[in-house]
C-alpha cells in the first residue's frame, strides 16, 4: 500500500513537470510571441480633419487653419541622464515663440511625463503655418522635438449666424469616453450645427502600422488607411445672413426666413450673437463673465431654446380650434366693447374703446381679444389645447439644433400633472389670445405660419447636402426632412383660405394692425401681429399703465409672423423683438426683410 503512495506521488510529480514544461515551450510562446510582434508592430490610429461647413453658394463658414503642434519626447524630467535636456528645449522654444508660456509648457510636460508614457508629449497645440515655417527645418533636427502638422477651427465670420454654425471645443472625459474620434482630435461640436452633426464633421479614423525597433524607432510601415472627410452644405445665404445681423443691430430677438413649402432655412439668427473663435481653444474668464451676465443673452439660442407667450399671433390657431368646433363659423359674430366680465374680473381688448361686432376675418385683421375671449368660452379648453397641439406647438420642431425645447400648451390635463390643480375659465381666456402659461419657441411660430400658408406638413432644416464617403444609410437618416401622413384634415383644409385671408387684412386693409407698416411694400405679405407681455399687472394697473412708460426690460416682446407672396406662398418671415426692439420695431424689420429678398430676387413676379 506504501509502494503504490510512492509510485502515485512520483506519477503525479512527472504528470505535473510535463505539463509545466509544455505550457512554457508551447503554450507561453505563443503568448509571448504575440507580445513581441506588439513590441515590433505599432498600430498608429490618425486623426481626421473637420469637415467644412458652407452656406448654400458655397461660401465657406467653417474651415481649418493649417498650422503645427509641438511634442517633447518622454522622460527629460525623470530620468537623471536627462536632467536638464528639458529646460533646453524649453529655452529653445521660448527664443523662438516668445508669446509661449513656458513655465506653463514646463508644469504640463512634467504632468504627463511617467515611465508607463512612451509618446512624445505635446506641450503646444497650435502654431500657425506662417510662423512655424521660417524655423521648421532648423527645429524639426531636433531629436528631443516633434513637430506635427495640425489644423485648428476658423470661423471666417465671427459672430455671423453663431447660433446656427456652432462651435467646437476641446472634448471632455465623457466625450472621449464616448467618441474615440474625440480622443483624437481631442475636440468635439460643443453647439450649433458643429454639435448636432458632429458625426458626421468629425469624418473616421486612418491607421498606420509600423515596424519599430527596439529603441521605438519607425523602421517600415506595414499598412495604411487614409483617414475620411465629410463637408456639409447649409441651406442658409450668408448674404441674406449678413443682412439681418446688420438689421437688428443692438436689438434683441429672433428672426428666421424660411422657404414655405421645403422648410429650408435661409437665414436665421438669435441676437445678439458673439463670436465663435475664441471657444475653438478657450474663451477668457473675463469674455465669459462679460457673455454670461448680459440681459440680453447672447448664448441663449433664442430660435430654439427662447420660450415666450405667442400673443395674439396664436390667433389663427384658436381660429381653427373655433371652425372645429362646428359651433362657429367664419360668419359668427362676437361683439367687442372692450371688455368682458367672468368672476367678477375684467379681461380688456387691446382697443378699450371696443371693435363693436366682429367676425372671424376683422378679429384677426384687427386683433380683437373679446372675440377670441367669446369664442373660448364657448368651444373650451379642450377644443382650443388639442388643436393647437396638433399643428406644432408643445412638440419639437425637428430642426437640425440640438436641445430644442418643447414649450408648454396649457390644458386640464397640463395643470393638473404640474400644479395638482383645477382648470379654471379665465386660463381659457388668456390661452385663447396666447398668454397666461401658454410657451412657444420662434422656430414652433415659423413652422406653424408655414403650415397655414401650404397646408401641410412642414419641416424647418439648415441641412441642404453631405459631400463625402458615408455611409448610405446614415447619409439618409440625417436628410431625412420630410414627415408623412396628412397634418390637416379635410375640413380643416377647406377653412386655411379664410385664415390666410385674414393675415392678409392684417396687412393690407386699413384697420390691420400691421397695415400702417405693409401697405406701400410692392408685395402681397399676409401676417399676423403679437404682443407677448414679460410681466403682469393688475386690472387697475393696466388702465393707466402704457408700454413706452415702462423701463426697457419690462416691456413687452412683440411679435410679427408672416407668408408672401400670398397667392403663392414662397417664404415665411418670423420675426420677434425682446421688449419691443430699442431702435426698431418688428413691422419696420420685417418690411426692411421682405425689400432685400425682392432687391436679392429672391420672390417670382406675382400673377
Amino acid at each position: 500500500m506504501r509502494m503504490r503512495l510512492v509510485v502515485a506521488f512520483i506519477f503525479l510529480f512527472f504528470v505535473l513537470l510535463l505539463s509545466r514544461i509544455y505550457y512554457l515551450s508551447i503554450k507561453s510562446n505563443i503568448y509571448y510571441e504575440e507580445m513581441a510582434k506588439q513590441n515590433a508592430i505599432k498600430t498608429k490610429f490618425l486623426p481626421p480633419t473637420r469637415g467644412l461647413i458652407k452656406d448654400s453658394k458655397g461660401k465657406l463658414l467653417a474651415d481649418n487653419d493649417l498650422g503645427f503642434s509641438i511634442a517633447i519626447k518622454p522622460y527629460l524630467n525623470i530620468k537623471k541622464q536627462n536632467q536638464g535636456l528639458l529646460d533646453e528645449e524649453l529655452f529653445v522654444l521660448s527664443q523662438t515663440f516668445p508669446d509661449l508660456n513656458v513655465t506653463l509648457l514646463k508644469r504640463n510636460y512634467i504632468k504627463e511625463d511617467s515611465y508607463y508614457n512612451q509618446d512624445f508629449i505635446n506641450i503646444v497645440d497650435f502654431i500657425p503655418y506662417d510662423e512655424m515655417i521660417p524655423h521648421f527645418s532648423q527645429l524639426n533636427l531636433r531629436e528631443n522635438l516633434q513637430i506635427t502638422p495640425i489644423v485648428k477651427r476658423r470661423y471666417p465670420y465671427g459672430k455671423l449666424a453663431s447660433h446656427i454654425i456652432g462651435y467646437i471645443g476641446k472634448a471632455n472625459l465623457q466625450d472621449m469616453n464616448e467618441n474615440e474620434i474625440a480622443k483624437l482630435t481631442n475636440y468635439t461640436g460643443k453647439s450649433g450645427i458643429e454639435r448636432y452633426y458632429n458625426e458626421i464633421l468629425q469624418g473616421q479614423k486612418g491607421v498606420r502600422e509600423v515596424k519599430v525597433n527596439a529603441h521605438n524607432k519607425e523602421i517600415e510601415e506595414i499598412s495604411f488607411q487614409k483617414t475620411n472627410s465629410n463637408d456639409i452644405s447649409l441651406t442658409i445665404d450668408i448674404q441674406l445672413q449678413s443682412f439681418l445681423s446688420e438689421l437688428f443691430a443692438d436689438n434683441a430677438g429672433v428672426a428666421i426666413i424660411m422657404e414655405a413649402n421645403t422648410g429650408a432655412i435661409l437665414a436665421a439668427g438669435s441676437f445678439p450673437e458673439y463670436d465663435l473663435n475664441p471657444f475653438v481653444t478657450g474663451i477668457s474668464m473675463q469674455d465669459w463673465k462679460e457673455l454670461s451676465n448680459s440681459p440680453d443673452h447672447p448664448f441663449t439660442n433664442k430660435m430654439v431654446n427662447g420660450l415666450y407667450p405667442p400673443g395674439s399671433i396664436i390667433k389663427m390657431g384658436t381660429a381653427l380650434a373655433f371652425l372645429n368646433s362646428r359651433s362657429i363659423n367664419t360668419a359668427t359674430e362676437f361683439y367687442c366693447a372692450g371688455l368682458i366680465e367672468l368672476g367678477g374680473r375684467n379681461f380688456r381688448c387691446w382697443n378699450r374703446s371696443g371693435h363693436g361686432n366682429m367676425n372671424l376675418k376683422h378679429a384677426i385683421a384687427q386683433s380683437c381679444d373679446v372675440y377670441f375671449y367669446e369664442g373660448g368660452l364657448k368651444v373650451g379648453i379642450d377644443q382650443i389645447s388639442s388643436t393647437i397641439g396638433k399643428i406644432g406647438f408643445g412638440n419639437k420642431t425637428g430642426v437640425d439644433l440640438p436641445n430644442e425645447f418643447v414649450g408648454t400648451v396649457p390644458s386640464k390635463e397640463w395643470k393638473i400633472q404640474r400644479y395638482k390643480q383645477p382648470w379654471y375659465q379665465g386660463e381659457t381666456l388668456n390661452t385663447s389670445i396666447g398668454q397666461g402659461n401658454f410657451l412657444v419657441t420662434p422656430m414652433q411660430v415659423a413652422k406653424y405660419t408655414a403650415q397655414i400658408a401650404v397646408g401641410k406638413n412642414v419641416n424647418p432644416h439648415f441641412l441642404k447636402e453631405i459631400e463625402g464617403e458615408l455611409d448610405e444609410n446614415v447619409r439618409r437618416e440625417y436628410q431625412k426632412q420630410d414627415e408623412e401622413g396628412e397634418l390637416f384634415n379635410v375640413f380643416e383644409k377647406s377653412q386655411l383660405p379664410a385664415l390666410r385671408e385674414a393675415m392678409l387684412a392684417v396687412t393690407k386693409q386699413e384697420g390691420g394692425t400691421a397695415y400702417r407698416f405693409f401697405k406701400d411694400l410692392p408685395l402681397s405679405v399676409a401676417g399676423k401681429t403679437g404682443t407677448a407681455q414679460v410681466v403682469g399687472f393688475s386690472q387697475a394697473e393696466k388702465k393707466n399703465i402704457r408700454e413706452k412708460d415702462l423701463k426697457y426690460y419690462s416691456r413687452s416682446h412683440t411679435w410679427l409672423t408672416s407668408f408672401a407672396p400670398y397667392k403663392k406662398p414662397q417664404y415665411v418671415v418670423t420675426v420677434l423683438l425682446e421688449h419691443g426692439g430699442r431702435s426698431i420695431n418688428s413691422g419696420e424689420l420685417t418690411v426692411a426683410i421682405y425689400k432685400k429678398m425682392l432687391e436679392l430676387k429672391y420672390f417670382e413676379d406675382e400673377k
